[in-house]
């Protein structure tokens, strides 16, 4: 019974230590935060192993009668379970790594104040067992995740970032509380496990059940970066590269996914919900693919094909494809933090350059980097024998049975990931040197080699039934042969293709005429995104900014009220002067003035 809360409450204590005790300390404040997460690390593999609880978890934190009840308590099954696996592994390594890629930064000890901040927060939405308690740690996730994003706040970009990423999570968080609203006001409940047994009882109105899904369904577009709250995603690339491994591969981007499978009772009972959801998870891969196809950052490259995994997951949930993704939110977390990890070796070597075609010919000079970041990118890329092709595919046969379109759609998106990344790969560790930085880079200290190996190794195993299957209900996968032979196409084509456009090429030899512009410009949503915010809440904040200028400041407030108090107070002023004579006037005034008035009134 204690173990969840040690899980939970570990980081939480990490973060205040760091901040009333050892703050003045950075080594000693990355330590604490080390071992605080390796705690809940230890507590988890702990909760893997044994048995789910039969008795709820939990005490009643706010009690407003038969209204409303909300409790604080956590959930422990099959996919907390898999959920705390993933974020706290992911999150120790992340730590682990850190100690080197951080080790001279000055704000060392607000870095791992924050990151145990982030691990509570995000702790805490994987073991709520209600939507009030999920929705207060949704909020601190993204606080947190703002202080990290932030952190060189005195770099411009990195602060414009994170109130970027601030403000678009809030839009997305308000739908979800709308969500939450209208589940309490049918159901009378905001505990998953009751919400759950009466939903489908309850015999609402069909639109309203819609409603309903896809209002909380927007906390996940905004969390997990969808269409079109997916904007906040690649300029969270200003935080450190750890920062970015953290929050895009396994924590904050998959919170989102990890909510809609804990609520899927509600998405369950509307088709009009799982269309939309489908959808907008099919066109924020494909955007996300096409874009990532034309960037030359290779943390915005990665940031972008997040986007393009997290669309696959969102649209299997839409296909009521929940388990597979899960499964893929459970592979992702291990390559794609492998791959964030591994550029973040990169850029360390190359003294904080991110621009690929300024590297190249690291494959000798970074042999553990190259190493494990092909492996990431095999398993991303869909690789057959690796994790990523076991995940990818079920989610693509789970396309094939209930959407042919979305589908082919998925397809394609597979092959522009191997596109995508064999291009990366190519340009960064293959032909010839494109810098001196590239040409002195040398391969990183061991505190930041491990954790590459460790989720190299992931990468690899975490696919596997024996593995995975122990807390995942997989979906049956007889007569997919075709899909398979297709994944595998997608993936062959795909890793040929860039390879051959790109291999030993010094700068980007891909133009087509309308297209790359458009896709390097991502499509110009931010810019549209500008334009409408510059016809509408700047044009109404114009009108009502010369409206307080003029009609209420000037007009009413200076003009009448203290124009008027002024004028009073200039004539009253006359009368305290601090002259006795005049005193003596004005009294013996009063007097005739007094007479005259009772002898003549």
């Amino acid at each position: 019974m204690a173990l969840p809360w040690i899980i939970l409450f570990s980081p939480l204590i990490s973060a205040l230590l760091i901040l009333f005790v050892t703050k003045g300390s950075r080594t000693l404040s990355g330590y604490v935060s080390v071992a605080a997460v390796l705690i809940s690390f230890v507590a988890s593999l702990a909760v893997f192993f044994q048995a789910d609880p039969t008795a709820p978890n939990q005490f009643l934190w706010l009690d407003f009668g038969n209204q409303l009840q909300v409790p604080i308590g956590v959930t422990i099954d099959k996919l907390s379970k898999a959920m705390l696996l993933v974020v706290t592994t992911v999150g120790a390594l992340v730590h682990i790594f850190s100690l080197g890629y951080m080790a001279e930064d000055e704000g060392k000890s607000r870095y791992f104040a924050g990151l145990s901040l982030f691990m509570f927060s995000m702790l805490g939405i994987v073991l709520a067992n209600n939507f009030v308690m999920m929705f207060i740690f949704w909020e601190l996730v993204g606080v947190s995740s703002y202080i990290l994003i932030g952190h060189w706040f005195t770099k411009n970009s990195a602060a414009a970032a994170a109130n970027k990423a601030f403000i678009t999570n809030r839009l997305g968080d308000f739908g979800f509380m709308i969500g939450i609203l209208m589940v309490w006001v049918a159901s009378g409940s905001i505990e998953f496990v009751k919400v759950s047994q009466t939903w489908h009882g309850l015999h609402l109105n069909s639109l309203y059940l819609a409603a309903a899904a896809i209002f909380v369904f927007c906390g996940a577009v905004g969390k997990s970066a969808q269409f079109p709250l997916h904007v906040w995603l690649p300029d969270a690339m200003e935080g450190p590269t750890p920062v970015s491994a953290l929050i895009h591969a396994a924590t904050m981007v998959a919170a989102g996914v990890y909510m809609l499978c804990r609520v899927f009772f509600l998405v369950e009972a509307s088709s009009e919900a799982q269309n939309v959801i489908a959808w907008i998870g099919t066109i924020t891969a494909v955007m996300a693919a096409l874009m990532a196809t034309q960037q030359n950052d290779i943390k915005r490259i990665l940031a972008y094909s997040t986007l393009s995994q997290l669309g696959y997951m969102v649209l299997a949930v839409g296909l009521t494809g929940h388990d597979a993704a899960m499964f893929h939110l459970f592979t992702h977390a291990f390559f794609k933090a492998l791959l964030f990890l591994g550029s973040g070796a990169v850029i360390y070597a190359m003294h904080h350059e991110q621009d690929i075609w300024k590297m190249g010919a690291l494959q000798k000079k970074m042999p553990v980097t190259f190493i494990t970041f092909l492996v990431a990118t095999l398993a991303l890329t869909g690789c057959p024998g690796l994790s990523g092709f076991f995940s990818k595919e079920t989610i693509l046969g789970t396309a094939f049975e209930h959407n042919r379109a979305i589908f082919w759609l998925a397809l394609g998106t597979a092959f522009l990931t191997a596109f995508y990344m064999f291009r990366l790969v190519s340009v960064v560790f293959f032909g010839l040197g494109k810098s001196d930085h590239a040409s002195h880079a040398h391969e990183v200290p061991p505190v930041m080699k491990y954790p590459l190996v460790i989720l190299g190794v992931l990468s690899v195993i975490g696919g596997y039934s024996l593995f995975a299957g122990n807390f995942l209900t997989l979906p049956h996968e007889e007569g997919h042969g075709f899909v398979t032979l297709l994944a595998i196409g997608a993936f062959a084509v795909g890793a040929f293709a860039a390879f051959a456009i790109y291999n030993g090429k010094r700068q980007e030899p891909v133009q087509i005429p309308f297209l790359s512009d458009l896709f390097a410009n991502k499509f110009y949503i931010d810019e549209a995104y500008a334009f409408l915010i510059k016809w509408t809440q700047d044009l109404l904040a114009t009108y009502v900014a010369w409206f307080d200028r003029w009609v209420l400041d000037f007009g009413l407030v200076r003009s009448f009220f203290a124009g008027g108090t002024y004028g009073a107070g200039l004539v009253l002023r006359f009368l305290q002067i601090g002259n006795l004579q005049a005193y003596a006037f004005m009294f013996g005034a009063g007097v005739v003035a007094f007479i005259y008035y009772i002898l003549f009134k």
